[in-house]
């Protein structure tokens, strides 16, 4: 029974991923995408110094040292992710964003191979050209040949690229394997990412970056429940569940952020939403179940004693 509960932990973090995903569309030209990134990583930083600042000042002599890898990993995932996810909110819907976001753990497994030189997967070479035909089919809105004709919307290239970096987080995150707690990694991310985030905060004109009944429900969401409860839940489950387990909850994203969008937003979903998503996702599967290399190792031979 305990095992089964576990499952809660992944479940309700893509529920609030899914909410997150929401509320950038929301923000979209109601805040500036700057000024909402800047907003949540300051209020995720101080709900965080509650429990997190004093062991991290404790264990200051680890930490210290790796300062420039934190500050490269929040940049990734805590600065250029969430300004490219606001920024691609402003012109894409909340289906494609969430099924774009999808496609990390393929696009995680794609860098690895290059990266960390991990063998290459049929599940990855097969499943990669799947979804990249679904990927097509949903941007392109069922006609393939409009790309050519009329061009793309800027918001799903944007979240292409939101995926691709926080799929390079991961993989360096794996590489880098710093030896701290996942809190204060994230603190100490979210903190190096505040400081990054100021001067850009500073340059965004007054009015994208007030504070009024409108932005603070969204910045509360954004740097309470997304930030701080949603990581500790992932976690949670990845450390019960393990992460290929939790890797599948992923495939509810699209769903669930669907379903909300159609709620809250009035946004349809289309033939080619469920056909495109479901092709791009087929392939994500692919890459997670095919795991047989691609070419298999070449024998070593033992070096001839001469």
């Amino acid at each position: 029974m305990k095992s089964k509960l576990a499952y809660l932990f992944p479940f309700f973090a893509i529920v609030l991923w899914s909410g997150n995903v929401i509320v950038s569309r929301l923000s979209a030209r109601t805040i500036g995408p700057e000024a909402i990134t800047f907003y949540r990583l300051l209020l995720a930083v101080l709900l965080m110094s509650t429990f997190v600042a004093v062991p991290a000042w404790r264990n200051r002599s680890v930490i210290w040292p790796h300062l420039g890898l934190f500050l490269i990993l929040g940049f990734l995932a805590m600065c250029l992710f969430q300004s490219l996810s606001y920024l691609a909110a402003e012109t894409t819907t909340a289906t494609n964003m969430a099924v774009i976001t999808a496609l990390t753990p393929l696009l995680t497994v794609a860098l690895s191979a290059v990266l960390l030189n991990d063998t290459p997967t049929v599940g990855m070479v097969g499943g990669g050209i799947l979804s990249l035909v679904g990927l097509v089919y949903l941007i392109s809105a069922g006609d393939p040949a409009a790309l050519v004709r009329d061009g793309v919307h800027l918001g799903d290239p944007l979240m292409l690229l939101a995926a691709i970096v926080y799929a390079l987080y991961g993989v360096l995150l794996k590489r880098w394997n710093l030896p701290v707690t996942g809190w204060q990694s994230t603190y100490m991310q979210a903190l190096c990412a505040l400081v990054i985030m100021f001067p850009a905060f500073l340059a965004t004109p007054a009015p994208m970056r007030a504070l009024n009944a409108e932005t603070l429900p969204l910045i509360a969401y954004a740097g309470g429940l997304a930030s701080v409860i949603l990581p500790f839940l992932w976690v949670r489950g990845v450390h019960i569940l393990g992460p290929n387990r939790c890797a599948l909850f992923m495939y509810l994203l699209p769903v669930l952020t669907a379903l909300a969008a159609i709620v809250l937003l009035g946004e349809p979903v289309r033939a080619y939403h469920v056909i495109g998503g479901g092709t791009a996702l087929a392939g994500v599967a692919c890459a997670e179940i095919l795991r047989r290399p691609l070419r298999r190792s070449a024998a070593v031979r033992p070096d001839v004693v001469k």
